[in-house]
C-alpha cells in the first residue's frame, strides 16, 4: 500500500512539473511577443488597414451571430471562460486529440496577431496570458472590432468588409439578414464553409449559427425562418 501511495507520489509530482514547466514556456512565448511588437503598436498596425471597419460599421444582427456561434459569454467573461475550456478538456479526452480549444473571441484575437494558428498547448497558453493583456488595455467592443477585422474568411479575405465585398459585392450596411448569418460561420473553417469553395456546407453552417442565435435568444424561431426565406447568396 506503501508503495502504490509513493507512486501516486511520485506521478502527482511529474504531473505539476511538467505542466509549470509548460506554464512557464508559455508565458515566455507571450512576453517574447510583446518585446517584439508591443500591443498598442499591434493594434494600430490593424487599425491602419484599408478594409478596416469600426464596430459601428458593422450590422447588429453580424455581431450578435458571431457572439453567439463563437464566444456566448463574451461580454461575461475576462479573456478566459473557464466553463468552455472545461467543456473542450472532457470532449478532448473522449476524442483522444486536441480536437476542441475552448477559445474565447480575445483567445482567437490574440491567436490571430501574434501566433499561430498550430493546436500546440504552449501556444494556447502564451494565447491565455495575451488576452489578459488585450483585456486589460481593451474594452468589449474594441475586442470585437479587432477580431473581426483579423480573422480570414477565406478567397484572401482577411476583414469582415473585404469577406462581404468579395462574396456579395456589397458595402457593409448593405448586407442582408441572411449574408450577415452566411458569413458569420465561415472564419470557422474557411477552407470548408466558404460559399465559393462549398455552398451547401455553407449553408449547413449558416443554420448551425442561426440554432445558436435562437438558443442564446439574439432570434426567435420566427425571425430566423422568416430570414431562412430570404434569398441568399
Amino acid at each position: 500500500m506503501k508503495v502504490i501511495k509513493k507512486i501516486i507520489f511520485v506521478v502527482i509530482l511529474v504531473a505539476i512539473s511538467i505542466s509549470l514547466l509548460v506554464i512557464e514556456n508559455g508565458y515566455n512565448m507571450y512576453k517574447e511577443a510583446l518585446e517584439q511588437m508591443p500591443l498598442s503598436k499591434k493594434v494600430a498596425s490593424i487599425r491602419e488597414k484599408e478594409n478596416y471597419a469600426k464596430i459601428d460599421e458593422i450590422p447588429q444582427i453580424y455581431k450578435d451571430a458571431v457572439i453567439s456561434v463563437e464566444d456566448h459569454r463574451f461580454y461575461k467573461h475576462n479573456g478566459v471562460d473557464i466553463i468552455a475550456i472545461g467543456r473542450a478538456f472532457v470532449n478532448d479526452i473522449k476524442a483522444m486529440e486536441f480536437v476542441e480549444g475552448g477559445s474565447t473571441i480575445t483567445q482567437q484575437l490574440a491567436k490571430n496577431i501574434y501566433f499561430t494558428q498550430e493546436k500546440k498547448i504552449t501556444r494556447k497558453i502564451a494565447e491565455v496570458f495575451m488576452a489578459f493583456e488585450i483585456e486589460k488595455e481593451y474594452d468589449k467592443n474594441q475586442i470585437l472590432e479587432l477580431y473581426l477585422n483579423t480573422s480570414y474568411f477565406g478567397d484572401g479575405y482577411y476583414t469582415v468588409k473585404e469577406a462581404c465585398k468579395g462574396y456579395f459585392n456589397k458595402e457593409l450596411k448593405e448586407m442582408t439578414d441572411y449574408e450577415c448569418i452566411l458569413l458569420a460561420g465561415i472564419p470557422n473553417a474557411p477552407s470548408v464553409y466558404a460559399p465559393t469553395k462549398n455552398p451547401e456546407l455553407a449553408i449547413q453552417r449558416q443554420k448551425q449559427v442561426m440554432n445558436k442565435m435562437v438558443e442564446y435568444e439574439y432570434l426567435t424561431q420566427e425571425e430566423a425562418n422568416k430570414i431562412l426565406e430570404q434569398n441568399g447568396y
